[in-house]
């Protein structure tokens, strides 16, 4: 009887511990399925903050295929029976939450998640998602060509996924409002090259394969992730203030990739003398070995096809666009996909004062007014251009020339500041159009309400300053 009995004291004693360390959460509730984007209003999910994402993953170019893992650090903004991630397709083998296998349903996009133990809010928490399968597949394709996720093609592989895509490639809380940090861990065979954000850590060789991993270490958008796998040269330009540039072209196209992308430390240094030092670690760009009618700002190695390569005046621009997104979409991104303005008008302005700093006054002014002739056969309201206008021409020119006004209506002192302000009280977050017009006001020491109201929410561009 007394061995049953000091069992029994001993078994409630470290009932008791487990409780203390792992105290039961009594309200818990469900995540919710989606932040609540104007555009987009299931992109995203309540409940938790993701911290970092580790990507692990087998690549079979031959098969399309991509398999392997990803864990996702978190924490609880709320007491959470349940959550969402988003991530459309694959066959998923296995979930765990905290180690734990962990129950989970799926419909559509939405992957809703229950851990074997509720999660007290504040807990940070990790959830690990093994899966297999054909990026996109049974999905349909995205009219937008660079919202697609991962695409593969003949000679490779690449990741655009603005605004939507990042969640056809890899289980995420996809939406520009969460920010993460990533590792990203990717195993190719011989004889392919992986560019990825961040700095490129290790290469190990095994069986013919390689495994490259990525550390990222700033706060970075689900949409501007992105992995590129071809027959790359690695090619090192130069160090900005302390920032390497390094560039990736297909082998055969080296030459060329760098005489194409010879101006992009001279963009830099415009850049960080206008507006403010270059945010990140590192800079590149990636160019894949398929034609591509886009280029992406992909945070800290921008995407381009090969057709870049063509290096013409009109490359440059778009060169020195996707650079000065380091800056606007980046560093300081749009809290709603209704603030895309924030990213396209600021860029495309940014691109005009490089060319303005490296062709000339005339030739800077001769691009922005046949822009404005362009944007003046908009109806677009671009603070506001609806979800199938996201990525009207007019949001670039249009925004580009109420950027300029501003100036004109401010003078060069208070514009740029407005700017540095902006990009320093917002550093490495979000901001939302409501933001810049507060900072702008602020500085100017002006009321700008009918300016803006006239260059960002009426159908008629306003004429030329």
């Amino acid at each position: 009887m007394r061995k049953n009995t000091l069992f029994i004291v001993a078994a409630l004693l470290g009932v008791l511990a487990h409780f203390a360390i792992n105290p039961p959460v009594m309200n818990a509730s469900p995540g919710a399925s989606g932040v609540g984007d104007p555009y987009f209003p299931h992109l995203g999910n309540g409940g938790y903050d993701a911290l970092h994402y580790t990507i692990d993953l087998d690549t079979d170019l031959a098969a399309s295929t991509i398999s392997g893992t990803v864990t996702m650090e978190a924490r609880a903004t709320q007491d959470l029976s349940r959550f969402n991630l988003d991530f459309g397709g694959f066959t998923i083998s296995s979930i765990t939450v905290n180690n734990r296998p962990a129950s989970f349903t799926r419909e559509n996009r939405e992957l809703m998640i229950t851990p074997a133990q509720a999660i007290a809010n504040n807990a940070e928490f990790d959830i690990s998602v093994t899966y297999s399968g054909t990026p996109g597949r049974n999905l349909g394709a995205s009219a937008s060509p660079f919202s697609r996720g991962w695409t593969f093609y003949g000679g490779g592989a690449y990741v655009a996924s603005e605004p939507d895509g990042a969640s056809l490639w890899y289980p995420v809380n996809d939406h520009p409002s969460d920010k993460a940090t990533y590792t990203i861990i990717m195993t190719v065979p011989d004889p392919y090259i992986v560019a990825a954000n961040g700095t490129l850590e290790d290469v190990t060789r095994t069986n013919n394969h390689r495994t490259y991993t990525w550390e990222n270490h700033d706060p970075t958008a689900s949409y501007l992730v992105t992995v590129n796998i071809s027959e790359f040269v690695r090619s090192d330009d130069t160090v900005v203030d302390g920032v390497p540039i390094r560039n990736y072209f297909p082998a055969h196209r080296q030459a060329v990739g760098e005489q194409v992308f010879s101006n992009t430390a001279h963009m830099m240094e415009t850049f960080n003398e206008v507006l403010t030092p270059y945010p990140f670690e590192a800079y590149g760009a990636v160019v894949a070995d398929t034609s591509l009618p886009f280029a992406l700002e992909t945070q800290t190695m921008s995407l381009f096809g090969n057709n870049i390569l063509r290096g013409d005046s009109g490359a440059q621009v778009v060169i020195a666009h996707e650079l000065a997104h380091s800056w606007f979409g980046n560093h300081v991104s749009p809290a709603t996909w209704r603030d895309i303005w924030l990213n396209e008008g600021f860029a495309t302005y940014a691109s005009i004062l490089w060319v303005e700093e490296h062709y000339g006054h005339d030739v800077a002014m001769n691009a922005m007014d046949s822009w404005y002739n362009v944007a003046r056969n908009s109806r677009v309201i671009i603070g506001d251009p609806g979800r199938e206008n996201l990525f009207s021409i007019s949001v670039y020119f249009r925004g580009a020339w109420t950027l300029h006004a501003l100036r004109e209506r401010v003078g060069d002192e208070h514009f740029f500041e407005i700017i540095a302000t902006y990009q320093n009280r917002y550093a490495h977050g979000n901001a939302e159009i409501a933001d810049f017009i507060e900072v702008a006001e602020e500085i100017s020491g002006r009321n700008l309400d009918g300016f803006f109201e006239s260059w960002l929410y009426q159908a008629n561009i306003p004429p030329k300053p």
